[in-house]
C-alpha cells in the first residue's frame, strides 16, 4: 500500500481507505488509486485483513482424490460457502498421505472448520478432532463423537434396491462389500435385512470388498472363476458404491459377459460418472448438492454458536432406475 500510495501521490491510509471501500476519499481520488494499483500489480490481501482479525472465514474440506461422489460434494460446498461470506480450502488424501495429514494441513492454513468427506478415522478421533476446531462429517454417521453429521438414510436406499431387482424376478443376488468405507456397514445390515424379508435367506451372500474400481474388477474375475468350475453366475449384483459397480461391469463386459441380460448391476451414490457410461448405471442416488449446503450451514452455525449439541442431518436416498438393470433370464 506504501507503494500505491507514493505513486499516486496521497497517503498510505488514503489508499487503505479506498481499498476498504470507506468514504474520505473522493471520485477522483478513488479511480486514481485503483488504477495505480492495476498498474503495479497491487491486491488486497483479504486473508491477511481477517487474520489480524482474528478470523480466517475459511472452512477446510478434506476428501479423496480418486472418489467421484466427492468431486460432486465439493462442487456443492463452493457455492454454499460463498453465499454465507466463506472461502473454501482442500486438503485430499491419497496413496501415502493419510487423513491425518490432510486433516492438519487444514488446521495449519488457519482453517476455522473441518468438513471430512467420507471421514474412516475412528470415532474416538472424530471426537477428539472435534473438540481442537468444528468438525462436520459427511456420508458417514459418527453417533459416539460430537461432531455435526450429514448422510442419506443408508438402509432406505438400499431397501429401494432390493425391492426393485426382487420386483424384476431376481432371487439370487450377491452384494459387494463396502469395506470400512463411509455407509458401508449400515448397506451391508440392509442388504442381509432385505434378504431375509423377502425370504431369500438361503441365498444370501456378502463378497469383501471396497469402494474402488479395483475391488468390483477382483469381484468380477471371482465370479467368473467360479463360472468355470460350474458355479453359475448371480443374477443381480448390489455392490457397495458406483465406483466398484463400474469396475465390476468393466470386468463382465471385457468376458463378453451381457448386462442386464445376464447380470443386473446396481451401484450406490449416484456419482456424475455414473450416467456418462454406454449402459447408464442403476443406482441409489444421494443428494450430493443437498448433502454439501447442510455441511457447510452446520459448519457456519457452530462458527457463530460453540454450545449447540452435535446436529444430525439425513437425508432421503432415491433409487435411480438405467440400463444395468433388467429382469433375470428367463424370468
Amino acid at each position: 500500500m506504501a507503494d500505491v500510495a507514493e505513486k499516486a501521490g496521497v497517503s498510505r491510509a488514503l489508499v487503505s481507505i479506498v481499498f476498504r471501500n470507506q468514504p474520505g476519499a473522493s471520485q477522483e481520488t478513488r479511480e486514481r488509486v485503483l488504477k495505480v494499483a492495476d498498474e503495479i500489480g497491487y491486491r488486497p490481501d483479504s486473508a491477511a485483513r481477517l487474520l489480524a482479525r482474528g478470523r480466517s472465514r475459511t472452512l477446510g474440506v478434506m476428501f479423496t482424490v480418486h472418489q467421484p461422489f466427492h468431486a460432486d460434494l465439493v462442487e456443492g460446498i463452493y457455492p454454499e460457502a460463498e453465499r454465507l461470506g466463506y472461502d473454501v480450502l482442500l486438503s485430499a488424501t491419497a496413496e501415502g498421505r493419510g487423513e491425518t495429514k490432510a486433516v492438519e494441513a487444514l488446521l495449519s492454513h488457519r482453517c476455522e472448520a473441518a468438513i471430512l468427506l467420507g471421514p474412516d478415522a475412528p470415532p474416538a478421533e472424530l471426537d477428539a478432532l472435534g473438540q481442537r476446531t468444528v468438525t462436520v462429517s459427511v456420508g458417514r454417521r459418527v453417533p459416539l463423537a460430537r461432531i455435526d453429521s450429514v448422510h442419506t438414510a443408508e438402509g432406505k436406499g438400499i431397501r429401494q434396491a432390493m425391492d426393485h431387482l426382487v420386483e424384476l424376478g431376481h432371487r439370487h443376488i450377491v452384494h459387494i462389500d463396502g469395506g470400512r468405507g463411509p455407509g458401508s456397514a449400515e448397506r451391508r445390515r440392509a442388504y442381509r435385512a432385505a434378504m431375509r424379508r423377502h425370504g431369500l435367506e438361503s441365498e444370501l451372500r456378502v463378497i469383501p470388498g471396497d469402494h474402488t474400481e479395483a475391488s468390483g474388477i477382483e469381484t468380477g474375475g471371482l465370479l467368473l472363476a467360479e463360472r468355470e468350475r460350474g458355479r453359475p453366475l448371480p443374477t443381480a449384483v448390489l455392490a457397495g458404491n458406483d465406483r466398484c459397480a463400474m469396475g465390476l461391469l468393466m470386468a463382465l463386459t471385457r468376458a463378453g459377459v451381457e448386462v442386464p441380460r445376464d447380470i443386473s448391476v446396481v451401484g450406490y451414490d449416484d456419482s456424475h460418472l455414473s450416467h456418462l457410461m454406454p449402459i447408464g448405471l442403476t443406482t441409489v442416488r444421494q443428494d450430493a448438492v443437498l448433502m454439501a449446503e447442510y455441511a457447510v450451514r452446520f459448519a457456519v452455525e457452530r462458527l457463530e454458536d460453540e454450545q449447540l449439541d452435535p446436529r444430525e442431518a439425513v437425508l432421503e436416498p432415491k433409487l435411480v432406475v438405467r440400463g444395468t438393470s433388467g429382469p433375470p433370464r428367463g424370468a
